[in-house]
């Protein structure tokens, strides 16, 4: 496939997906412009980010640090200026000093030591100038409620005093929620784990009006996020394709 071919295919796949938000969007009586889309990036080159940049698309999602950190690196200055780097995966409290040197956001934090790492990280990062203002974190709540078909994070009963603790960081910015859809559910059951993290935003949100963000919703249930009023879809597959293999 040629750079141009691509291009185009990621076009048609970013129209595509556009186009299911605006009709979710109309359906649920929201605007479009409520929204942002996260392109989930991880497993393509950075080339590729470069042409979702190109298309428009002003935030990216990543979630292996040791393919992130080079891949970020390899971005242009112009390109790296005009987007925003999400975290989006599962991280560990002995990667976050890296993670805070390139990433805008870690939407995946789900733990005390989490969190004081990556204060610490985001403090060293200021320090030496690798970046210059807090690091954005959203708060993932399993809303599997600690069964197998969680997909990882805080307890909603445990939530209360991680939302303390990340608020009190001295480098960090709360911004709000984050969740993935338990396995095996259906639409409805989607709809009801997602209006439960609103919800649990909510709650956030009266005593953080700051803490906005509600990060839920992918490629295959999109349209059910948006229903239940997130304001962050991070979605992969519907925009990139399917993924190569892991290196």
């Amino acid at each position: 496939m040629t750079q141009d071919e691509r291009t185009a295919e990621l076009s048609a796949n970013l129209e595509g997906v556009r186009g299911r938000i605006e009709a979710a969007c109309r359906a649920s009586d929201r605007d479009p412009d409520e929204l942002t889309l996260v392109a989930v990036t991880k497993f393509f080159p950075a080339a590729d980010v470069a042409r979702l940049v190109g298309l428009g698309v002003t935030d990216v999602g990543e979630s292996k640090e040791q393919e992130a950190l080079p891949k970020v690196a390899e971005l242009t200055t112009e390109v790296r200026q005009a987007v925003r780097v999400h975290f989006v995966g599962q991280l560990q409290t002995n990667k976050a000093n890296r993670v805070a040197r390139f990433a805008d956001v870690v939407q995946s934090v789900d733990r005390d030591r989490l969190v004081t790492a990556l204060d610490r990280g985001a403090e060293l990062a200021l320090e030496g100038e690798l970046r210059h203002t807090p690091l954005d974190i959203t708060l993932q709540v399993d809303l599997g409620e600690g069964e197998d078909q969680g997909r990882g994070g805080v307890l909603p009963a445990d939530l209360p005093a991680l939302v303390a603790q990340a608020a009190d960081a001295e480098h960090l910015r709360l911004r709000g929620l984050m969740a993935v859809a338990p396995y095996g559910l259906d639409d409805e059951g989607t709809a009801r784990a997602f209006d439960r993290l609103r919800e649990l935003s909510d709650r956030v949100q009266g005593d953080h009006p700051e803490a906005s963000w509600l990060s839920m919703g992918m490629s295959g249930d999109l349209e059910l996020a948006i229903r239940s009023g997130a304001t962050h879809l991070r979605v992969g597959t519907a925009i990139l394709g399917s993924r190569p293999s892991p290196r």
